[in-house]
């Protein structure tokens, strides 16, 4: 099974080895048939703490870190 990847904006790289990352979409609201932003803050593994906030990055699945990081960094240029 292929592995999510999603693209967002560090907003937070204060943790260690941990970035978060705000992830937005843009849906069609049901009843207005406008589109509005939704957003998603998704905390991600970053080993070498090389993402400063305000990065643009891409973030993919893997295996539970801990509690709550699920998603590591995809430095790019690497698979």
């Amino acid at each position: 099974m292929p592995k999510r990847v999603l693209k967002g904006t560090i907003v937070s790289a204060k943790c260690d080895k941990t970035v978060t990352v705000k992830v937005e979409r843009r849906v069609k609201h049901p009843l207005y048939h406008k589109f509005i932003t939704r957003s998603k803050k998704y905390a991600a593994h970053d080993e070498l703490n090389r993402f400063k906030e305000g990065e643009e990055v891409s973030i993919r699945e893997c295996k539970p870190i801990s509690k709550s990081k699920t998603w590591e960094v995809v430095i790019e240029g690497t698979s």
